[in-house]
């Protein structure tokens, strides 16, 4: 049971915001439990017009004369299942549990991003252990789709100097900086013909069994992209056959590495044989090409009733989509020349599917350079134009540029130290985390970010160590203990 680890009060605040619905754009419930925890334990709260929380608490005893410091997370999760999972995200809880030294969910995203970090925001405010200065708790909507409430953070709002981010997601490295991004939607018109008179045979291809994951924090570590090896498969080894395509969709989100792809297809029956084998070749290939990093690939055939595919592309529009897509670039651009190890530039593939008779791709751009981020996209602009297909920018924010001289990040250097006899790494995360956006309401403020370490965030894989929140909570209340340093 959570609420039997340790530290107490976050595992219980977590596994009550567990219970608790809370996608992106559907956190009317999650905000209610915040507003009801400050009211019942007389704590100051305020909600601005687009749906952000601020919680505000005054010094324990002895400790007015430090600076006021602001804890931030944001209240939305993303929601992930794997298929065969039956969850209603905006009715069912998370089925969180413990396996070993993890917190794991049942077939779904766990919500530890940045579940935990807005419960350890809370428990500050009511753990009667923890000494702290003035606090301020600030709580973010929609963070996961477009920090919409990063976005809409007035100037004044907050009187902190400092701010502790708490949605990083490697306990032992402090983060200072992190990824700029901006959304790329590209389309092209979909044309329709009847269906060949010698196709006989109506197939599913279903290709499952990826890893998926953050598109900015696993973008690096060569996991599958479920839509890029769909489209592969088409164009580089189904030219073959005289196949038609009817449907192809994959992805769910623009910032999760797509886990699955399907594509429907008719064809003459007598090509079944060939195609099976053709596609047994492929997972052999794709299973010695990923077998380090994609153990659990899986690619299968399924037939569909004849009446649900009443129409197919053109051949012409077909060559068209397949080979645009095919052709999309997706992945690592560049690795950074000043930070070893750490992604500079990077785009996802995160959507594609047919509805209105278009298809759609969805991107997601990242960089810790704007020119860098405006080169993709320039790029994506170029690739959209070879078929005349229409595109979309949206949701652009700059990156977190990095402070090393930042006070708060030597006080959390010193106590981390202090506490564990070791130095923390000090990082740049190539993923948006809102400080950078911050930046533009609160240009003076001190940010740092921090967390416990979680693998494999938005995706059904999501796993938080249990001992990683344990010296995360260690290291935040040392730093809120010794604030009287920042001054």
């Amino acid at each position: 049971m959570l609420s039997t680890l340790k530290p107490k009060f976050v595992w219980q605040i977590f596994n009550d915001i567990c219970k608790i619905p809370h996608p992106s754009h559907h956190e009317q419930m999650i905000t209610k439990y915040i507003v009801d925890f400050a009211n019942s334990h007389s704590i100051d709260c305020k909600i601005d017009k687009v749906g952000n929380i601020l919680l505000s608490k005054s010094a324990t005893k002895e400790m007015d004369d430090c600076p006021s410091i602001a804890l931030q997370a944001h209240m939305d999760m993303v929601p992930q299942k794997n298929e065969g999972t039956e969850h209603d995200f905006l009715f069912d809880p998370i089925q969180a549990y413990v396996d070993g030294e993890w917190v794991k969910a049942k077939g779904t995203t766990l919500g530890a991003d940045n579940g935990i970090g807005l419960a350890s925001a809370l428990a500050i405010l009511v753990d009667p252990a923890v000494e702290h200065g003035p606090i301020e708790v600030l709580v973010t909507v929609s963070e996961e789709t477009g920090m919409l409430g990063a976005f809409g953070l007035q100037p004044n709002w907050l009187t902190s100097k400092y701010l502790i981010n708490t949605d990083s997601e490697d306990e032992g490295e402090i983060f200072t900086g992190c990824a700029g991004g901006v959304d790329f939607s590209s389309s092209f018109p979909v044309t329709y013909t009847v269906m060949p008179e010698k196709h006989d045979c109506y197939l599913k291809i279903s290709l499952k069994g990826l890893k998926g994951g953050h598109s900015g924090c696993d973008i690096h570590l060569g996991r599958g992209n479920a839509i890029k090896l769909m489209t592969r498969l088409l164009a580089e080894y189904l030219q073959d056959i005289s196949f038609r395509l009817a449907n192809i969709n994959g992805g769910s989100l623009r910032n999760a590495i797509p886990r699955e792809a399907f594509a429907e297809i008719s064809l003459n029956k007598e090509d079944l044989p060939k195609l099976k084998s053709i596609i047994n070749q492929y997972k052999d290939i794709l299973n010695n090409e990923l077998k380090h990093v994609e153990p659990n690939i899986d690619i299968t055939l399924s037939e569909v009733e004849p009446n649900k595919i009443k129409r197919v592309l053109t051949a012409e529009n077909q060559n068209k989509i397949i080979n645009w897509l095919h052709t999309a670039p997706n992945g690592v651009v560049r690795m950074s020349d000043q930070i070893h190890g750490v992604v500079e530039t990077s785009l996802n593939l995160g959507i594609v599917n047919i509805k209105e008779n278009q298809i759609i791709a969805n991107f997601l751009i990242r960089s810790q350079i704007d020119s860098a981020k405006d080169a993709v996209v320039s790029s994506l602009i170029s690739h959209s134009q070879l078929i005349n297909a229409n595109y979309e920018i949206s949701g652009g924010y700059s990156g977190w540029e990095p402070n090393l001289a930042s006070n708060l990040l030597e006080l959390a250097k010193d106590k981390y130290y202090e506490i564990f006899s070791e130095h923390p790494k000090i990082m740049v995360i190539h993923a948006g985390l809102e400080c950078g956006i911050f930046k533009k309401a609160y240009p003076e403020m001190d940010m740092i970010s921090i967390g416990p370490t979680i693998v494999s965030p938005h995706s059904p894989d999501e796993k938080v160590n249990i001992t990683s929140v344990y010296r995360y909570w260690e290291l935040l209340i040392a730093i809120l203990k010794s604030a009287k340093h920042l001054k």
